[in-house]
């Protein structure tokens, strides 16, 4: 009977075993899921085509690091927000271009309001540690309150890296920057003010698609 008594105990120990192995697989496994979800989220890309007066910018969003902003943006743009607005500040201090006005329209409307419209959803301040306002990154626009954002945006034609922290970076040029350049040549109104003057540039549409 002893010997029974101490095979069943073997036994129990070995099952024991089993069902702590198969348990720590399993948490394993689930780590592993979890960090592939969340590194995936992280990284998600998706691309955009600005179609302007001046030829094609193509730019990428980065839906992992700023999601309600991206996400704003997108649905604007495939709701056709974006048809036919003016770059309607082209400065030098920061030097940048500016467009997503809708007073700009087909480049109607009381000029002195350029600048002052907006899209009816507002999109609070998301700052990403590792995007800054370098030169071909793109940045939300916004009022006095830094959640005010809505669908105005610029690109930053140069290093402008003291606006970090002060507004949404959310993407990047990669094809088409001299596209970009020859919008923020084109000749403007004052070099402070800078609204460009006739024939005036354009942001025909913005198509997004999920590959470069």
């Amino acid at each position: 009977m002893p010997s029974t008594r101490k095979q069943k105990m073997t036994r129990q120990k070995k099952r024991r075993g089993i069902y702590i192995l198969g348990a720590l697989v399993v948490l394993i496994t689930l780590v592993g899921i979890g960090w592939y979800v969340y590194a995936t989220a992280q990284s998600a890309v998706v691309y955009a085509k600005l179609n302007t007066s001046q030829g094609v910018i193509e730019v990428e969003l980065y839906q992992g690091k700023t999601p309600k902003t991206v996400t704003n943006f997108v649905n604007l743009a495939n709701s056709g927000f974006y048809a036919n607005l003016v770059w309607h500040r082209i400065v030098k201090n920061p030097n940048v271009i500016q467009t997503g006005d809708p007073t700009t329209l087909n480049g109607g409307g009381n000029r002195t309001l350029w600048g002052t419209g907006g899209s009816s959803q507002t999109v609070p301040l998301e700052i990403d540690s590792s995007l800054h306002n370098s030169l071909g990154y793109l940045a939300m626009a916004r009022g006095q309150d830094v959640n005010s954002a809505t669908s105005q945006f610029y690109i930053n034609m140069a290093d402008n890296t003291g606006l970090d922290g002060q507004y949404a970076v959310f993407g990047k040029v990669i094809s088409g920057m001299e596209a970009a350049v020859a919008i923020s040549n084109l000749p403007v109104d004052s070099p402070d003010h800078g609204q460009p003057l006739d024939p005036l540039p354009f942001l025909r549409s913005v198509t997004i698609s999920n590959t470069a």
